[in-house]
């Protein structure tokens, strides 16, 4: 799949590695996501979840049914371990050079290798995904009166899961259809369900998981202005 070529390098032992570069294109210019902690000066930067889900679909095809369980924030330049799956249903994890689980992989039923199905679905998701702050959690946020920490937001991706009714599709779009928000302290677990779709027919649902730190009382002016340094950094990194 030549459009992710660009976004990872493979080492000569069939590992793989992002530089902060190629995970700050890959969000900018892929998923449409500009949160600061992708960008290349970032003292916290870490790959983009989205591109390690990426990887795992270029390498594993597309199946029925997949989850993935983000275990921990990965560095550029770390070495990663994608393991040779031939099984038609599995379990596993892609480890970091200190053989650490990083990414837990689940998928069983029947599966494509159909490289335009598998990048369309890569493309349009990864957008979906990027577009979480502030068009859908904003909204969450503000019908539960929670708000995260503006000097220090921290949203953590957890997890994801795609299930199709059916891998015969001719263009696969994603549509938002709930969002839940469950809040426990400081701590707001939010699921966000979307639908698979091709053209009016629905072919399947998918569920992404977040967990908000650091929750505290809602405050417009600080939503607002939260929103508009966002937007100002977006313009900015866009340039």
């Amino acid at each position: 799949m030549k459009f992710l070529s660009t976004f990872y390098s493979v080492t000569s032992d069939n590992q793989v590695s992002v530089s902060a570069e190629q995970g700050n294109n890959f969000a900018k210019h892929v998923a449409n996501d500009f949160n600061p902690i992708h960008d290349t000066e970032s003292k916290r930067f870490c790959v983009p979840g989205d591109l390690l889900f990426a990887i795992a679909l270029q390498r594993y095809g597309l199946r029925e049914s997949m989850s993935f369980r983000f275990q921990e924030l990965i560095k550029a330049d770390t070495a990663l371990s994608y393991p040779e799956i031939e099984a038609v249903s599995a379990d596993f994890s892609v480890t970091c050079d200190r053989s650490k689980a990083v990414l837990g992989i689940e998928f069983n039923g029947k599966n494509s290798t159909d490289a335009k199905k598998i990048e369309q679905l890569i493309r349009n998701y990864v957008i979906f995904s990027g577009q979480n702050f502030p068009h859908i959690l904003v909204p969450l946020m503000q019908e539960h009166q929670v708000m995260i920490n503006p000097a220090r937001p921290l949203v953590i991706y957890q997890s994801m899961s795609l299930n199709f009714d059916s891998l015969d599709f001719d263009d696969v779009t994603i549509e938002l259809s709930d969002t839940e928000l469950e809040v426990i302290g400081k701590r707001g677990n939010a699921q966000l369900h979307f639908d698979l779709k091709d053209g009016d027919r629905k072919i399947g649902t998918g569920l992404k998981k977040l967990v908000l730190s650091g929750l505290r009382e809602y405050q417009q002016a600080s939503i607002d202005s939260m929103c508009e340094q966002y937007d100002a950094s977006k313009a900015a990194r866009s340039s």
